[in-house]
């Protein structure tokens, strides 16, 4: 990985001398990067799309950066070891920045959290430059009720570069009934046996969904989807299943994939696994404690690579087709969700997943956690309906990366 250094350094001093100058820091950073040290006045060298960012060297470079801020990868990040004094110029020049409206931040500390937060900023930036081009499909229509769940196709597209793609129900319909159960009964006994338990389902509901999946699936190839939403609700009165199991299968194989036709959720998910690499699971928050700080999220689907193990049940409402009731291990977790007509703004917060519940009013895989941030966010100020979990503790990156794409964080 290459990191070039947009250098200011004060006329007192060479800029020879700063490799020597700050050389704990640099000598830290090359752990991880190829490093290039690049004087501002030669940042036309440096590759359109590199990584980069500014070093304050030293003091007195404030009106040098303010005449140049141009130069800089907005949002601006400024780099400073504190040493000649560089750390109070960089207080004054991001003062500056954002009395002039522009968003600034600066990264100080020892050497290895310095390294850290530059990792952290870097993951972010290869997550901005993968996202474009991502093509979402979207099978058949948003749900009726996600009534504050739209995105705007073009504003997307313009901010982030992907593109949504509407796909008809019929070539879904078409796909189907073309399948034998020669072509899914070899995975479908596989996952069978993977199972703990099979309840309502039956041997004829589990085929429909696995011929529902892997018509999904090809659909998913043809159209080189990197993820899809389906309009799963409309599958039951014409196919009598639901596509709970189709989308456990897809998130297992890597394709993000949500329900209901969720334009922003299915976002979301796509973008947690571009920045983390991790499965999400789509859920809707069932019930809010706020003595506790705890919710309890639930929905019908989870990949089944989430779960230590899995019951095979039928989908909660309808109580049709086959859904999946996963039990997922106690420990840290990650809640968000990314929201507007062009997706600018989202809530994350680190959390604990506390508990398995099983309650008989709710959908089949629910899971109680207590919130890092405060829980009231959900009746006070939410995005939506649906939000996404995460295993593990990855909110510091998914805000770098959001603030490196200038989105408003709602708390």
């Amino acid at each position: 990985m290459n990191l070039y250094l947009i250098t200011f350094q004060s006329g007192l001093n060479k800029m020879e001398s700063v490799y020597d100058c700050h050389k704990d820091l640099f000598v830290e950073i090359e752990k991880y990067f190829t490093l290039h040290l690049i004087h501002y006045k030669e940042v036309e060298t440096i590759p359109e799309d590199a990584y980069k960012m500014a070093f304050i060297a030293s003091g007195g470079v404030e009106k040098t950066v303010t005449q140049h801020f141009d130069l800089l990868p907005y949002p601006i990040t400024l780099l400073t070891d504190g040493l000649q004094n560089s750390l109070a110029a960089s207080l004054e020049i991001a003062t500056w920045m954002r009395n002039k409206g522009m968003k600034a931040r600066i990264i100080h500390g020892s050497p290895m959290h310095m390294v850290k937060q530059i990792l952290s900023h870097h993951q972010a930036f290869a997550a901005k430059r993968e996202i474009k081009g991502k093509r979402i499909g979207v099978i058949g229509y948003p749900s009726s009720w996600l009534v504050a769940s739209n995105v705007d196709y073009l504003l997307a597209k313009r901010r982030w570069g992907i593109e949504y793609i509407d796909i008809p129900m019929e070539e879904i319909y078409c796909l189907y009934y073309q399948i034998t159960d020669d072509d899914i009964s070899y995975k479908a006994s596989v996952l069978v046996k993977q199972a703990v338990a099979c309840r309502e389902a039956t041997p004829e509901d589990f085929l429909k969904a696995m011929r529902l999946y892997k018509a999904v699936r090809i659909i998913c190839e043809k159209k080189h989807l990197d993820a899809v939403t389906l309009s799963c609700f409309s599958l039951i009165e014409k196919l009598g299943t639901t596509g709970c199991l189709a989308l456990s299968l897809l998130n297992d194989e890597g394709i993000p994939a949500g329900c209901e036709g969720d334009l922003q959720s299915i976002f979301t998910m796509l973008i947690a696994k571009v920045l983390t690499n991790q499965t999400g699971f789509m859920a809707n928050p069932s019930f809010i404690n706020e003595e506790q700080n705890e919710l309890v999220v639930a929905h019908c689907t989870i990949a089944t690579k989430m779960t230590d193990r899995f019951i095979i049940r039928n989908h909660f409402e309808s109580e049709t087709g086959v859904a999946i009731q996963g039990i997922l291990h106690e420990g840290e977790i990650t809640v968000l969700k990314c929201g507007g007509e062009c997706l600018d703004e989202y809530f994350v917060s680190r959390g604990q997943l506390t508990e398995n519940t099983n309650y008989i009013n709710a959908c089949r895989t629910q899971i109680r956690i207590r919130l890092g941030k405060p829980v009231d966010y959900f009746t006070r100020n939410p995005l939506g309906n649906h939000h996404i979990v995460l295993m593990g503790d990855h909110e510091q990156v998914i805000h770098e990366f959001m603030q490196l794409n200038s989105c408003k964080q709602i708390e």
